[in-house]
């Protein structure tokens, strides 16, 4: 199947290195949102290591449904990325397999969109068994409808028979392929769910609390991971550097523990296909005690960015969650920029994970969600049943501890699904400190 893409041009077929890109304004859009939009794409077209010789934003009133511009504009377009000898034209709004094809009949150079190059750079990125299945999966789906693109001009040169002509031939056989796929990588993507879903259902029957570092794309989100936990997960200064998510422990002040998760960061105009194939990835934003939300406060698009965050979140079915908002960077920032972000979520906190400062704030907010959340109880536990003390270190947060005639008292905070295991020693009078 693979040998098609050799017949038309593709970022497949063959190594494009001269991008020109197009933007879109449309009049739903808030005035220079299109512009940030295509600085964006030109960030991502440059992660897929494809340099950028030519950007045009064009205002459009109505798209057309063959080429979603009208066609004057098409030949300007056209006439543009040739003058700069692009081999690639890429649009930061969706095209149809119908208008992809047109473009490229047209213009005779590959034309791909913005969901195309995210598709690559997720699969450029992908390490973990899971997450290379689940980008090949959105790959494949979004590849399907696409495949004419390769045999029209086997459908040109030759009329149809009996069975079709030959470019149909090959098209039913090359759809059957691709259908094989995708039903062969959501078999293997469940199974390997599947074994996930044990390793969390183990985590969660020793229940620490958890929480989940969300946010846009190159917030800072793993930087800040690491300068939590002491961890050492990769924190590159580009789009998507880490796609797998990654669980450190953070030991809080009075021996408290939390599960931290690095995850995906989120992007304007993430294609549906890859919020649904990484759903399980993202899956550790829904199983979370509470969200930790950072934002990138030198960023001049962080409202956005919060937006569209929050859109996704709401997509996963985690909007419901606890958040903390979190500006990651302040020692980079002016003051118009911590300005802005306290007219934005003026309960926020401001940190820099480059650093340090602010963490201490972060993390006492981090006690105080889970002292909200577990209960405190106190409890008495027999001499002999020392095995019972030391696995309430393990559960919770151990305040006070004391020797007594009668047995071992201790006062803390233990997770409620555990109550089962210290019922027996709860003291009557006990409540919530």
């Amino acid at each position: 199947m693979a040998d098609f893409l050799n017949e038309t041009p593709s970022t497949d077929s063959k190594r494009c290195e001269r991008a020109f890109l197009v933007g879109i304004q449309t009049p739903e859009m808030a005035s220079g949102e299109a512009d940030e939009l295509l600085g964006e794409l030109h960030e991502l077209v440059e992660n897929l290591r494809i340099g950028v010789v030519g950007r045009e934003l064009v205002n459009l009133r109505r798209p057309t449904p063959a080429t979603l511009l009208g066609s004057g504009k098409t030949e300007e377009i056209i006439a543009a990325a040739k003058a700069v000898d692009a081999d690639l034209i890429v649009f930061d709004d969706r095209l149809s397999p119908a208008q992809q094809r047109n473009w490229e009949k047209l213009s005779e150079i590959a034309v791909i969109d913005r969901e195309e190059v995210i598709l690559d750079i997720f699969a450029d990125r992908a390490q973990t068994r899971e997450a290379v299945l689940q980008v090949a999966l959105a790959r494949m789906e979004y590849s399907l409808p696409r495949l004419t693109r390769a045999w029209t001009h086997l459908s040109r040169q030759r009329g149809k028979g009996k069975m079709g002509g030959e470019g149909e031939t090959q098209l039913e056989q090359d759809r059957r392929l691709v259908n094989d796929r995708i039903t062969r990588l959501k078999r293997e993507l469940a199974e390997v769910q599947k074994q996930r879903g044990v390793q969390r259902h183990k985590r969660q029957r020793v229940p620490v609390p958890t929480a989940s570092i969300v946010g846009y794309t190159n917030a800072g989100k793993s930087s800040l991971l690491n300068k939590l936990t002491g961890a050492h997960v990769l924190a590159e200064d580009k789009l998507f550097a880490t796609l797998d998510p990654t669980t450190r422990q953070l030991l809080l002040r009075g021996n408290q523990k939390l599960l931290v998760t690095d995850t995906v960061g989120f992007i304007r105009r993430l294609p549906h296909g890859l919020v649904e194939a990484f759903k399980a990835t993202l899956e550790e934003t829904i199983v979370a005690d509470f969200l930790i939300h950072v934002l990138d406060v030198t960023n001049p698009g962080f409202e956005q960015h919060h937006a569209t965050t929050l859109g996704v979140l709401h997509e996963l079915g985690a909007d419901g969650k606890t958040i903390v908002t979190v500006f990651n960077k302040i020692d980079a920032a002016t003051a118009g920029d911590l300005a802005r972000a306290r007219q934005l979520a003026p309960d926020a906190l401001f940190v820099s994970a480059h650093t340090g400062a602010g963490l201490d704030l972060l993390e006492t907010r981090l006690v105080e969600l889970i002292a909200d959340a577990f209960q405190s109880s106190e409890l008495l536990v027999p001499h002999d049943r020392y095995d019972v003390v030391a696995r309430l270190h393990t559960l919770g947060e151990i305040q006070e501890q004391e020797h007594r005639d009668d047995g071992i008292y201790l006062r803390g905070r233990f997770p409620p699904a555990q109550s089962g295991y210290f019922a027996p020693f709860k003291l009557a009078h006990t409540g919530k400190k």
